[in-house]
C-alpha cells in the first residue's frame, strides 16, 4: 500500500482512542498493536495525540531487521525519511526515521522487527500532508550517496487532521517549540513568550539508571551510606515516592524513580536538566546509546525507546531537555594537534563527522527532536578542532528540521581561544553553555553575550556548570549532616553566594539562565547524585527567580547590562543592573544597602518598589516610592536592611 487514504486515517484514529486505555494498561503501544508483523508491507499508521505541539509518529511496516545485522546494517544502510508539509503550503519540516524493531521495544526489549518511525510535532492546526523516502545502499544514512529508492516503502503518502493544543500550565505543548529568535533568549513559537531556565546539571550521567534496558557500569562506583547503586547504576529511588499514578513507566513498572525525579525538579519550579548520551571512556562510562560499548553503528532499540520516555515526561512537566552529545575523554581531545599520541578508541571518528558521528547526530534528532524544548551541546569541556565543531555544528542543524538551539561548553581557561572563530556566521552555534566560577558568572557570561552580539548572531548564554570543580553548588545545609559550606580558594561559600552571584549574576547580565553543578566531593556529586532534594532551598531560589521575571512582567529579552548606571563595573560583587532604558530598570543588590541610579537619559517619574529574592512575594515600598528621571536618584534602602540581597523595580 503505497498511500493512506484520509478515511482511513480517521479510522485509526477512533480505533487509538478506544483501545489506548487497554493497551496502556497492559503496557502496549497503539502503534504496536495496530500494526502487526502480518501486516502489508509498506502499511502505515499514525498514532499520538493529533494535536499540534503534540508527539505524532508515523510508523511504517518496512523490511525486516535485526539490531545487530551487518548486510544490511539497517541504521547505515537504509534511510527512511519524511517530508511533512502544512495543507497551507508553510511549515515544511523533513524529519530522519530510524529502526525501531517491533514497534514495542521500550516494554518486549525487541532486538528485531519490521517497524520503521517517524515523528511529528506539528506546528499548526490543519491539515498535514507526509511524504516517505525509503532509500537503501551501502552507507546511504551516513553519507551523500543518494542510495536507490525500496519499494513499496518508498513514495508511501497520506494526510492526517491536526487538532488545535488542549494543554495548559507548565507543559511545553500549550506553548510550542522553543526557537532561537535571532536575540540572546529563545521564544515558545506558540505563545511567543521568551523563556529563562533554572534547572540541574549534576548527574551528568542520569540515564545510567538500572531499570534502563542494556545499562551497565564499566567504572562500578562504591554506594556512599544511604545510597542504594546496584552494579554501580541508579536507581533513584529518592524519588520514587515522586512517581504519580497515570505517569509513564515500562516494563511492569519500572523508571519510576526517575519520572518521580523529573517530577520533583518540575514541582519545585526548575525547568531544565542536563545529561550525557554518550560518556564511554569518560568519568562515569556508563551511558552510550549503542547495544554495547564499542558497537558504533549498531543502535539499542528498546533502551532509547525507554530514553524517549523520560524525555517525553519532562516535555509534558515543562522540563528543559539540554542534550551534552559528548564527554570531554572521548571527543579525542589526545590528537596530536592537541598535544597527545593517537585517537582514544571511544571517540566517534577521532572527533571528525565520519559515519559513526553522523549516525549518532542522525539517530538522536530522528528519535528525539520533537521534543519542544532542547539544545545540541557538542560536548562536554569539548576540545575538538574549530573546523570539527564547524562540521558537527553544520550536520547538527541541516539534520534537525526543527533547527534546536546548538551550543557549546569548554573549559573556562579555553573559552578566549575556542569561541571567538565560532562566532557569528562562521558556524551554525547560536550559544554557548559557560562554565566559569560561580563568582564569575555575571562577567563571562557579560562577555559572551557583547562578543556575539558584534559578531551579528547573539548568543543566547547560559552558565551551566559551575567551579571550583571539586564543589560546585554545595548541598543545603544539613542535608546528610553537611554544614552547607564549600570552599574555594581557602574561602568558604553557600548556597546563598550561588544565589547572588550565580544564579541572579548571570539574569542581570542579560544572561537565559542556569544550571547547578554539583561537584565530585560533596554529598550527591555530579557522579553519584539520585536525589535532587539535596539542593532543595536552591531549587526554591531559582523559582522565586523565574516567578519574579514572568509575574511582573519583565521585558528582559529587550533589556540589556548596565552596571554603568549604579557605578559598578561587570566584576563588581557589589550590586548588578539590567535596563530597558527610559522605561524599566532592576538594580540587584548583593548586600542590600543605599543605592543611586542614573536617570539621565531618561525623563517623567518612576516608581521604586524592591523585591527579596530569597522569599520572593509581592513588591514591596522602601522609604523612596517615586523618582524623577533626569540626573542621578537616590532609591533609598530596601524595606528591610538585613545585609542581605534586595533587588529594585524601577519603573515609569
Amino acid at each position: 500500500m503505497r498511500s493512506l487514504h484520509w478515511t482511513s486515517l480517521r479510522t485509526t484514529a477512533a480505533l487509538l482512542a478506544v483501545l489506548s486505555p487497554a493497551l496502556a494498561a497492559c503496557g502496549a503501544s497503539p502503534a504496536a498493536a495496530l500494526v502487526s508483523p502480518s501486516a502489508q508491507r509498506g502499511a502505515v499508521t499514525l498514532s499520538g495525540e493529533l494535536k499540534q505541539w503534540h508527539k505524532v509518529t508515523l510508523t511504517l511496516h518496512g523490511p525486516f531487521a535485526r539490531e545487530r545485522d551487518t548486510a544490511p546494517n539497517p541504521f547505515t544502510d537504509y534511510a527512511m525519511t519524511v517530508t511533512w508539509t502544512h495543507e497551507s503550503g508553510s511549515p515544511r519540516h523533513v524529519v530522519p526515521g530510524y529502526f525501531a524493531a517491533d514497534g514495542n521495544a521500550a516494554e518486549t526489549s525487541a532486538e528485531a522487527g519490521s517497524q520503521w518511525r517517524a515523528h511529528l510535532s506539528p506546528d499548526r492546526a490543519g491539515q498535514w500532508h507526509y511524504a516517505v523516502s525509503f532509500r537503501q545502499g551501502k552507507n546511504v544514512a551516513v553519507s551523500d550517496a543518494p542510495g536507490e529508492a525500496l519499494p513499496p516503502f518508498d513514495g508511501a503518502t497520506g494526510r492526517v487532521a491536526i487538532a488545535p493544543t488542549d494543554k495548559s500550565g507548565r507543559d511545553f505543548r500549550a506553548k510550542g517549540r522553543l526557537q532561537y529568535a535571532g536575540r540572546h533568549h529563545l521564544r515558545f513559537a506558540g505563545t511567543g513568550e521568551y523563556f529563562l531556565k533554572a534547572g540541574a546539571d549534576a548527574p551528568e550521567n542520569l540515564l545510567a539508571y538500572a531499570d534502563v534496558d542494556g545499562t551497565r557500569a564499566n567504572k562500578p562506583r562504591a554506594a556512599r551510606p544511604g545510597e542504594a547503586m546496584p552494579g554501580g547504576l541508579k536507581t533513584w529511588e529518592p524519588h520514587v515516592r515522586d512517581w504519580r499514578a497515570g505517569d509513564p513507566t515500562w516494563k511492569g513498572g519500572k523508571g519510576k524513580g526517575l519520572i518521580g525525579a523529573l517530577n520533583y525538579l518540575s514541582g519545585k519550579g526548575a525547568n531544565a536538566f542536563s545529561f550525557l548520551t554518550y560518556n564511554a571512556g569518560g568519568d562515569g562510562d556508563d551511558v552510550w546509546p549503542f547495544v554495547e560499548r564499542d558497537a558504533k553503528l549498531h543502535y539499542d532499540c528498546s533502551k532509547l525507546d525507554q530514553w524517549g520516555r523520560v524525555f517525553d515526561h519532562a516535555t509534558a512537566r515543562g522540563l528543559f531537555l539540554h542534550f551534552k552529545l559528548q564527554e570531554n575523554e572521548l571527543d579525542d581531545n589526545r590528537r596530536g594537534e592537541r598535544g597527545g599520541g593517537g585517537v582514544v578508541p571511544e571517540s566517534l571518528d577521532g572527533g571528525r563527522l565520519g559515519p559513526e558521528r553522523r549516525l549518532y547526530c542522525r539517530e538522536l534528532v530522528a528519535r528525539f527532536a520533537h521534543n519542544l524544548g532542547l539544545n545540541w551541546n557538542l560536548g562536554e569541556e569539548n576540545t575538538q578542532s574549530t573546523a570539527e565543531i564547524r562540521d558537527m555544528a553544520a550536520y547538527l542543524h541541516a539534520t534537525d528540521a526543527y533547527h534546536h538551539l546548538i551550543v557549546i561548553h569548554t573549559f573556562p581557561g579555553q573559552q578566549d581561544k575556542v569561541y571567538p572563530p565560532l562566532l557569528g556566521h562562521q558556524s551554525a552555534l547560536t550559544g554557548a553553555s559557560l562554565q566559569n566560577s560561580w563568582s564569575q558568572a555575571h562577567a563571562r557570561t557579560l562577555k559572551w553575550l557583547g562578543e556575539s552580539a558584534r559578531a551579528g548572531k547573539p548568543w543566547v548564554v547560559c552558565h551551566d556548570e559551575q567551579n571550583p570543580a571539586d564543589m560546585g553548588v554545595p548541598p543545603d545545609p544539613g542535608y546528610a549532616g553537611h554544614s552547607g559550606e564549600a570552599v574555594q580558594g581557602g574561602k568558604p561559600y553557600t548556597l546563598h553566594d550561588i544565589r547572588k552571584h550565580c544564579l541572579w549574576g548571570t539574569l542581570m547580565a542579560g544572561g537565559a539562565g542556569v544550571e547547578y553543578y554539583f561537584g565530585y566531593k560533596l554529598p550527591q556529586n555530579d557522579l553519584q547524585c539520585q536525589d535532587w532534594r539535596s539542593r532543595d532551598r536552591s531549587w526554591d531560589y531559582c523559582r522565586i527567580a523565574l516567578a519574579f521575571f514572568r509575574d511582573q512582567h519583565i521585558p528582559f529579552w529587550e533589556m540589556r547590562n548596565a552596571d554603568a548606571l549604579i557605578g559598578a563595573t561587570a566584576r563588581d560583587q557589589r550590586g548588578y543592573c539590567l535596563a530597558k532604558p527610559g522605561e524599566v530598570y532592576l538594580v540587584f543588590l548583593t548586600g542590600g544597602g543605599a543605592c543611586r541610579l542614573d536617570l539621565g537619559n531618561a525623563q517623567g517619574d518612576f516608581s521604586v518598589r524592591w523585591f527579596n529574592p530569597r522569599a520572593g512575594g509581592a513588591l514591596r515600598t522602601g522609604a523612596v516610592a517615586r523618582v524623577r528621571a533626569g540626573g542621578e536618584v537616590f532609591l533609598g534602602e530596601p524595606p528591610e536592611e538585613t545585609g542581605e540581597d534586595w533587588l529594585a523595580i524601577v519603573r515609569k
